[in-house]
């Protein structure tokens, strides 16, 4: 994912320019246009979407505007393609900078995922026991088409438990990629011990770093990915939010580590922590483990209610910080003048059995 130096004239654009510009341009597009912003993005990007939310949430969205030519993601890679994926052929998906990737989805590569499967059958033999493949939204498009053509499913933070007990129903064994963390979290939600029935696959060693007698053993197979954001969360952070606050209720994504997640008072989704936030009655005190741009929008538009980020580093999710409104005034300008520019296109046979994978989640956590 290459992206070629913004021309001088955009990077050297103030805030308010680009601003001005973005809103020029949208203009001139008007309903060919739509504009997805992820809640990870800063607000310079924010004040500008047609529709907010998490990936899967935004992915959705684009099917809202049936008449929009050009969708406009601002995200990062994974998400694209996801919404090029789910809307039709006629729709143009876009991309504003190509290296916004997810440092997450790349733990993950096809390649490592096919070795893996073939040395866990491997293992396991012919007549072993079925291994259902899950992968979590947050993965490139050609892994939610390795799943799709295996049997499996794609889950969200939100679905995780239903996709992954359904996956069980289908099999004995679940390989779950690419973040390690909402795999672990989720066996855990649904009753597994995290230390007899996981193992961790470490696509750089021989059978992961398993011996085959523990992969036959295991019944969750859990990539050793992680969200660099969500990692960061520590039980230390809680306990001193919980001395610096009394009767602070601690809320974190559940690609937090099991022992962060098990520390906290309440996990769950983006989705589920700006309607925890939005719901809770004014005056309550929230100390919130995920990335800081969601955070501080949520203080902002809840002034009547006490919110921090566990992290007092903060912790930005660098990969979208690379979406900024430099690249969204280059972007629309070049569609106002007829040139489609960074355009995300999966191929079409990955895009059928990606799409079979996104489908069969659809129905299953229905």
């Amino acid at each position: 994912m290459y992206q070629a130096p913004l021309p001088k004239e955009y990077a050297d654009l103030s805030p308010e320019e680009a601003d001005a510009r973005i809103e020029a341009a949208k203009r001139t597009l008007g309903n060919r246009l739509v504009i997805l912003g992820h809640h990870y993005q800063r607000d310079g990007i924010i004040k500008h979407a047609d529709y907010r939310g998490d990936s899967y949430k935004l992915a959705k969205d684009a099917n809202l505007c049936p008449d929009a030519e050009f969708i406009v993601f601002c995200g990062v890679h994974f998400m694209a393609e996801s919404a090029d994926i789910l809307t039709p052929d006629h729709q143009h998906v876009i991309l504003p900078n190509m290296a916004a990737g997810c440092s997450m989805a790349d733990m993950a590569s096809l390649f490592q995922v096919r070795n893996c499967w073939k040395q866990i059958e491997e293992v396991l033999g012919a007549n072993g026991p079925r291994v259902v493949p899950v992968t979590y939204i947050n993965s490139a498009a050609n892994l939610k088409a390795f799943v799709g053509e295996r049997g499996g499913t794609v889950c969200t933070s939100t679905n995780a438990p239903t996709a992954v007990k359904w996956a069980l129903e289908q099999g004995e064994k679940v390989l779950f990629f690419p973040d390690q963390h909402l795999g672990r979290n989720t066996g855990v939600k649904l009753g597994y011990d995290p230390d007899k029935d996981m193992i961790v696959w470490d696509p750089f060693q021989p059978y992961g770093g398993n011996s085959p007698e523990r992969i036959r053993e295991a019944t969750f197979i859990l990539w050793k990915g992680h969200c660099s954001v969500h990692k960061r969360f520590t039980v230390e952070q809680i306990e001193e939010a919980r001395q610096t606050h009394p009767g602070v209720t601690v809320l974190v994504h559940p690609e937090c580590p099991l022992e962060v997640v098990e520390a906290a008072d309440l996990n769950g989704s983006t989705e589920y922590i700006i309607k925890q936030v939005e719901a809770s009655p004014p005056g309550s005190v929230w100390a919130i483990g995920t990335e800081i741009n969601l955070v501080s929008r949520l203080a902002n538009e809840n002034p009547d209610k006490t919110i921090f980020c566990l992290d007092p580093q903060v912790c930005p999710c660098s990969t979208m910080y690379r979406i900024h409104p430099s690249f969204l005034a280059w972007t629309l300008e070049n569609l106002v003048a007829g040139n489609v520019v960074n355009e995300v296109i999966v191929p079409p046979k990955v895009k059928y059995f990606a799409k079979m994978a996104l489908d069969r989640m659809l129905t299953v956590c229905a």
